[in-house]
């Protein structure tokens, strides 16, 4: 089985470094990934959510900025949860595992 992304793109906003009740660093993000082929009437870019842990996490949240151009290569994992109404959601994301930047 394979379950590989490779994204180019920039950060929608700053990144924001949380920590879990164990304390592992988490920074969820939304990276703006143009599309090769414009369609008139049609977005021109893709929002993709990503999750980044550890030390990734911690040097987004340095060295990162809102629209900072990066490279993130990882795998897409669906998770879901109830809501504070009790309704179920249903989230995709890419998890980081590999991170480049792309701009000085």
């Amino acid at each position: 089985m394979i379950n590989n992304v490779v994204l180019v793109g920039r950060l929608t906003k700053d990144p924001e470094l949380k920590r879990t009740q164990s304390g592992t660093s988490v920074c969820s993000f939304n990276l703006a990934v143009n599309r090769r082929s414009q369609t008139p009437g049609q977005p021109d870019a893709d929002f993709i959510g990503c999750v980044a842990w550890n030390k990734t996490a911690e040097i987004m949240e340095q060295y990162l900025h809102k629209g900072s151009l990066i490279g993130v290569e990882g795998r897409i994992q669906t998770r879901n949860y109830d809501n504070q109404q009790g309704q179920r959601v249903y989230v995709t994301e890419v998890v980081v595992q590999s991170l480049t930047f792309l701009e000085p």
